[in-house]
């Protein structure tokens, strides 16, 4: 979702001997075309804010050079992972997901420099700087294709919804970087507020439009099924559409909510923010879990929302297109009726609840018949020394406001794939309720693990947690 590139190439005219120049790319946003501004790399300013509408190149002459281009894409974008991260599958020992999928272990981002995280941690953030001692893994981490950017899933929801839906949510110009094992359980269960005696009333089940009705009459009621069959219906999008300018091989009606929001939950389908310009600024995003929406009060990639009705009619008018309402009306975008339609899916949206946390008591704390004595130690430094809990307090662990963690105290800005790493701004608290089914972590994915997540915010924060501290706040985070 870019605009940007003008790809001029010169094309044998076959038996006329001419020579053709033809625009093979215009992208959306701006980033090639910009001039590098001193010390920075990319000049802050893009060259314009819209995505050009018209479109005057042949759909079967972008498929063919983006696809060829596809392979050194990810060749640079995996290149860059293996650099940052140790992407082994290693499942942290006996602990699972609510269905039992393997939660992954140990810090994964790489250190380099010579030095070791206790080291790390006992250096001013203007020394790390200095030295560029920063991991590149707490870095921002890029989109796939950042200079385009845009909806990418993962392999198993495109094979699913292909076999469910005869659907196909796959690009030709890009596919979805992190390994699967990394990512949420899929499907991932479905529990309601409404009816908790239930357990996971998905029944294991990815819930498209051909099953949702037969899984839930007679557990909805009327408005919250029809909120789910809006939530599952599609609806067009930058990438996928019915125009020429998609992302998609054949035409597209577009896409779902439950598209990103599998089940009600996370796939950890990736995007780029659409408030920011221009593109190298852009932020990649993770798909936020759906669990206990109607406890948070902060919605959007710049929290500007204040309810889930607000949040619904913004993703399909504005999120869905980058944020730019005029190539929006090109590619058909959905209004949605506030009245009945938004209110309903928010209906919906709203009896979503977080997994069962059999080891925490009604006041949202350990049962100390059910804890272990590590994880007693983990819930201690989280009210304590690590300070988690002055942004996560309970129930949910968020104070529904934003915080500036003021990374760019540790790092130099620069541009990596198509991505400025630049001063980060306020991010949203995010629930930690249920969080060991919600990986990747921080809100671009650049944390691999519970155990990165922790390195990152002793650092961040300097709270020079000790070894057994890090690994007592992993088991405790693993209750919640």
């Amino acid at each position: 979702m870019t605009k940007g590139v003008r790809i001029l190439s010169v094309v044998a005219a076959g038996a006329l001997g001419a020579a053709l120049v033809i625009v093979l790319w215009r992208g959306f946003l701006d980033l090639a075309r910009v001039e590098a501004a001193p010390g920075s790399k990319v000049a802050p300013r893009g060259e314009s804010s819209y995505a050009p509408v018209d479109s005057n190149i042949a759909f079967g002459t972008v498929m063919t050079k983006l696809s060829r281009e596809k392979p050194d894409v990810m060749k640079r974008q995996l290149a860059l992972l293996r650099t940052r991260y140790d992407l082994a599958d290693r499942a942290a020992k006996g602990v699972t997901m609510s269905r039992g999928k393997p939660v992954q272990g140990g810090v994964r981002v790489k250190l380099h420099g010579g030095t070791s995280w206790q080291a790390l941690a006992g250096m001013a953030p203007a020394d790390i700087r200095q030295r560029n001692l920063w991991p590149k893994g707490f870095s921002p981490l890029p989109h796939p294709k950042h200079e385009e950017g845009g909806m990418v899933f993962p392999a198993f929801h495109i094979k699913e919804v292909k076999r469910q839906e005869n659907r196909d949510l796959e690009r030709f110009d890009v596919e979805f970087d992190i390994p699967d094992h990394f990512l949420p359980e899929f499907p991932p269960p479905i529990f309601l507020t409404t009816r908790p005696d239930l357990g996971d009333t998905s029944q294991g089940k990815l819930v498209t439009g051909q099953n949702f009705f037969e899984l839930y009459d007679g557990i909805l009621n009327p408005k919250q099924l029809e909120g789910l069959r809006l939530l599952v219906s599609q609806f067009p999008q930058q990438q996928f559409n019915l125009t020429d300018d998609r992302r998609s091989a054949r035409p597209s009606n577009g896409v779902a909510c439950f598209d990103c929001h599998a089940n009600g939950h996370t796939n950890a389908s990736t995007h780029l923010v659409g408030d920011i310009r221009p593109q190298a600024f852009r932020r990649r995003i993770d798909t936020p879990s759906l669990r206990g929406v109607n406890q948070q009060r902060l919605f959007g990639s710049q929290r500007a929302l204040r309810t889930v009705e607000d949040f619904t009619e913004f993703e399909q008018r504005a999120a869905y297109f980058d944020g730019d309402h005029v190539i929006a009306q090109k590619k058909g975008v959905n209004f949605l009726e506030r009245g009945s339609e938004v209110h309903a899916m928010a209906e919906f949206q709203e009896i979503l609840d977080f997994p069962p946390a059999p080891k925490l008591d009604v006041f949202m704390r350990l049962d100390r018949a059910k804890a272990t004595a590590a994880e007693l130690r983990g819930e201690q430094l989280f009210y304590g020394k690590a300070r988690c809990a002055e942004c996560h307090p309970p129930p949910i662990f968020t104070d529904n406001f934003m915080h500036d963690l003021k990374t760019e105290r540790f790092y130099e800005p620069t541009l990596v794939n198509g991505r400025m790493t630049t001063a980060g701004g306020p991010v949203k608290t995010f629930p930690l309720r249920g969080i060991k089914d919600s990986p990747p972590y921080l809100h671009d994915d650049r944390l691999l693990t519970l155990d990165d997540t922790v390195e990152f915010f002793n650092l961040v924060l300097g709270t020079k947690l000790t070894d057994e501290e890090k690994r007592d706040l992993v088991a405790y985070l693993y209750c919640l």
